[in-house]
């Protein structure tokens, strides 16, 4: 069993990376092997519409032609048995790098059909992980649950079953009085980072453990 995480921050040992390696421990608690992959360390583009994947006969229908560090990576979200996606969110959306990866992930398998069926190979659980900065409360206000849920349905779509968790009014520097945000209380923000944020790292355990049962059953 094997269980893949992939961060889509810059940040390696911040929100998204602590909750991603959070769940990868949840899924080693139940005897699954893990790996976290780290998007910003890989030279990648999005798709680039060349639609090989989609070709009559072609070599690469239903495979990502395009060669470049994230080949490899797609190789692995295909043998992997779950995948957990994280980002922090960026003016409303995950990160540019995480949405490449995204586009390449998905469009492969998705075939253009009147089903829209997929051509996925091993049908999973994809998992995504979002820290924000914007309270629970405002998720809709903002239209993020909306982004949200559109991601939970394309991926459960094209390989089976997807499921989301929000790490919310996120802490984002070790000191605010060096930035310009007066929006934010930073105060309350410490204060939620150390009482909101262990409960949103259980969260994120408890996600790796299902994830490692669902594929025991």
């Amino acid at each position: 069993m094997y269980i893949l995480a992939i961060n889509g921050s810059p940040r390696k040992n911040w929100n998204t990376a602590t909750l991603l390696n959070k769940a990868l421990e949840g899924a080693a608690s139940q005897g699954a092997a893990t790996e976290l992959i780290h998007l910003y360390d890989l030279n990648f583009k999005g798709c680039i519409s060349c639609f090989s994947c989609k070709l009559k006969g072609g070599r690469s229908y239903g495979k990502c032609a395009y060669k470049d560090d994230l080949s490899p990576v797609l190789e692995k979200i295909e043998r992997a048995d779950a995948v957990i996606l994280g980002s922090p969110i960026y003016l409303g959306n995950v990160t540019g790098e995480m949405r490449s990866l995204m586009e390449r992930m998905a469009f492969q398998y998705l075939v253009y059909d009147e089903t829209h069926s997929s051509l996925v190979p091993k049908k999973k659980t994809i998992g995504f992980i979002y820290t924000m900065n914007i309270k629970e409360e405002m998720l809709r206000d903002w239209g993020y649950d909306r982004v949200f849920l559109a991601n939970e349905n394309i991926f459960a779509r094209v390989f089976g079953a997807s499921e989301s968790l929000y790490s919310t009014d996120t802490y984002q520097f070790n000191d605010y009085s060096k930035y310009v945000v007066t929006a934010f209380d930073a105060a309350a923000k410490s204060r939620r980072r150390q009482e909101e944020f262990p409960k949103d790292c259980e969260k994120a355990f408890n996600l790796g453990v299902r994830f490692a049962k669902s594929v025991l059953k």
